[in-house]
């Protein structure tokens, strides 16, 4: 899907994080992560979600697991401070989940061995926009905080361009 055009809307990589795609440990099949749906409307704020109990349950074993936040400590990374004490916010990036530790769904080798990842299919959707576009426009104001702004040098350029849509195509067969 190639655009001539693509406008950056502004999006960090926690938009996405509401639900994960990610391999199951029991069976190797596609799982997911998301918020237990006791909590799901329960938080006013993105860092009240990341840091809510998640569940992992894989539609194709039956597999579940659960996730609870860990208290913050000094030296644990950043902390979310709520009436029930700190908690330690999980760092987001990279191709593993956040939660569970598990390899993503969404990831593909390439351009020279590098790994390209995505969490959900509409974190893929984003990617694809923005690769494809021969123009990029930044959102205004520009900052140096949203998720395409953020994405390594090798994403952005225009030579890996034609590699990068083929895997997200591929990607997205397996989605």
């Amino acid at each position: 899907m190639s655009e001539s055009r693509f406008r950056d809307p502004g999006v960090r990589l926690w938009h996405f994080a509401r639900e994960i795609l990610v391999r199951c440990p029991r069976c190797d099949g596609r799982a997911a992560v998301t918020i237990r749906p006791a909590d799901r409307d329960a938080h006013r704020y993105a860092v009240g979600w990341l840091t809510a109990p998640h569940r992992l349950t894989c539609g194709g074993c039956g597999h579940a697991a659960e996730w609870a936040p860990r208290e913050w400590r000094s030296g644990l990374g950043d902390a979310y401070f709520t009436a029930g004490g700190p908690f330690v916010v999980p760092r987001l990036g990279g191709p593993y989940d956040p939660y569970f530790g598990l390899p993503l769904w969404l990831r593909r080798r390439c351009c020279g061995g590098r790994t390209l990842w995505a969490y959900n299919v509409a974190h893929l959707d984003l990617l694809e926009g923005y690769v494809g576009a021969r123009l990029r426009e930044r959102p205004v104001p520009a900052g140096s905080q949203t998720l395409l702004e953020r994405l390594p040098g090798w994403m952005k350029a225009a030579g890996n361009r034609d590699e990068l849509l083929a895997a997200i195509s591929v990607l997205r067969a397996s989605a």
